[in-house]
């Protein structure tokens, strides 16, 4: 069977028993797949597995949605965050010159990137629309390198499946799986709007995941580690987001 028909085939069958009746029977053919999140277990499981394998068979290449520079926010919404501690402000203070992104896990080359490096590689930039499930949302234009490319410099082994990130934020981190990683809007953003990534906006360094909700484009980017699971991590739920009550994957 071809990848399309195979793909058509998962689409009907996750479209036929999408009812509330039919949850289990979707969460069995989305195992079958290997589409189940790392939060697919518990009572909103199968939910959370629907909804990730859907999108998944129907979404995997599609773009977010682009704009004009003239439709930018003119005043872009920057939510509040805790202090960033003596570490970020001695960082903050030397222009960032000192910071650097570990790359580790499945890799062939580990190591860490200066910013000045990071933003040495090819640039790509895009003006799509950021929201939070908070009731929040702008649009504004980030430029940045395609995380793909930085995956591709440290050698991503065949085996990797996800890539989680932290901040510098204390206990705060994410994960994404290949298919969002390696997506072309999917950016280490150095930049907003034509002008250095603002601090409050997640300055330096900001992981921007086009396709997701705001909370998964997580500010001041420190570290990427490639794995093919995501047991070992925290509570073996995927992130920070799930741990505190919202969805792993958070697809728009």
């Amino acid at each position: 069977m071809n990848k399309l028909s195979r793909r058509k085939l998962i689409a009907a069958g996750l479209g036929t028993v999408a009812g509330a009746s039919g949850l289990a029977v979707a969460d069995g053919l989305a195992k079958h797949y290997g589409l189940i999140p790392p939060d697919g277990s518990g009572l909103y499981g199968p939910g959370e597995t629907l909804t990730y394998a859907a999108q998944r068979v129907l979404t995997r290449h599609s773009l977010a949605r682009e704009f004009a520079p003239s439709q930018i926010s003119k005043a872009p919404f920057a939510n509040e965050v805790a202090p960033l501690g003596d570490t970020f402000k001695r960082l903050e203070d030397g222009g960032f010159a000192d910071w650097r992104l570990a790359v580790d896990g499945l890799v062939a080359r580990p190591g860490a990137i200066s910013l000045t490096e990071i933003k040495s590689y090819p640039q790509s930039d895009h003006i799509t629309h950021i929201a939070c499930e908070e009731g929040w949302s702008y649009i504004a234009q980030w430029t940045g390198v395609r995380l793909s490319h930085i995956l591709h410099l440290v050698g991503t082994l065949p085996q990797a499946r996800y890539v989680v990130y932290r901040s510098i934020q204390t206990d705060w981190w994410e994960s994404i799986d290949m298919a969002d990683a390696l997506h072309p809007q999917t950016l280490l953003s150095y930049g907003m709007n034509g002008a250095d990534m603002p601090v409050a906006f997640g300055g330096s360094l900001r992981l921007r995941v086009s396709r997701q909700l705001a909370y998964k484009s997580v500010k001041y980017i420190t570290s990427l580690t490639v794995t093919d699971s995501l047991k070992g991590f925290g509570k073996g739920l995927g992130s920070a987001s799930p741990e505190g009550g919202y969805a792993w994957y958070a697809g728009i």
